[in-house]
């Protein structure tokens, strides 16, 4: 073994020690440890129930043309809205600059409203030329919806913005260790989000959680335009009032985030 570790050149305590560095990092951020464990967990529920979903009504996707294609397309505005806002963020991180940003007028307030743009811009740049696209790949527009295109996208976004602020109030508050949540803190909710089956497919326990979220008021009036050729005005109210809730709730948190890492002086330390 020392004649391996000789001709390598390696010294076995060195590679320990930074073995145990790293291992101290992980240890010390719930959100990196949350990670490892989040995409095949995620990934086994969320194919789980579409697997038991379709084994049970093949001939549901065969009615409704496009109604998965359409799930996909207004998930991505979720998610986009949500990284919309945080990458904007994490971009002022990555380059210092947040603690410059506010020794200038510029007011908390403001800020937000402006990544709230950029998000809307991303958001549009990235889902409109694949909407584009299913036409000549798969011959279906999800444009074919109509006004309701534009009342559902207008929710997704907006609980996206909500997600967008509740992730960088994390962030202020527990450091860059928690930028991976940037990623994953949206993927949480698909499962629970009815993208791709209705609510009826999970447990009931399970259910009332799903209920208490807008998106999933949003892909069951979807599926009901679909279906049925017909917006239903109730679960856009339910979307609607949620969206509130959300946004007033994340607003908060972020606001008091943002208060607390001004007074730490955390806006000009982007370390753990």
């Amino acid at each position: 073994m020392n004649a391996l570790t000789d001709a390598l050149d390696l010294s076995p305590r060195r590679v320990g020690a930074m073995v145990l560095r790293y291992w101290y990092l992980l240890r010390g951020s719930w959100p990196r440890v949350l990670e490892l464990a989040y995409w095949p967990t995620m990934q086994m529920i969320l194919w789980g129930y579409i697997n038991q979903f379709m084994a049970q009504n093949s001939s549901w996707v065969a009615q409704g043309a496009g109604v998965l294609i359409s799930g996909v397309l207004l998930w991505d505005v979720l998610f986009r809205g949500q990284l919309g806002v945080s990458v904007s963020f994490l971009e002022e991180m990555w380059s210092r600059n947040l603690g410059h940003l506010f020794v200038s007028p510029l007011r908390p307030g403001e800020w937000v409203v402006s990544l709230m743009v950029m998000s809307l811009i991303r958001t549009v740049i990235g889902v409109v030329p694949a909407a584009l696209l299913a036409v000549p790949f798969f011959g279906y527009s999800v444009f074919s919806m109509g006004l309701p295109l534009g009342l559902f996208f207008a929710q997704l976004l907006l609980f996206g913005w909500s997600l967008g602020l509740f992730t960088v109030a994390l962030i202020l508050r527990y450091g860059m260790g928690a930028e991976g949540l940037a990623w994953i803190l949206v993927f949480m909710l698909a499962p629970v989000s009815a993208v791709y089956y209705p609510v009826s497919v999970l447990p009931e326990w399970l259910q009332w959680v799903a209920l208490a979220l807008p998106s999933t008021h949003v892909f069951e009036g979807m599926r009901a335009l679909v279906f049925h050729n017909a917006l239903e005005w109730r679960s856009m109210a339910w979307a609607a009032g949620l969206n509130l809730v959300f946004v007033a709730l994340c607003a908060g948190s972020f606001l008091w985030s943002f208060r607390q890492a001004r007074v730490r002086g955390a806006l000009l330390q982007t370390g753990e």
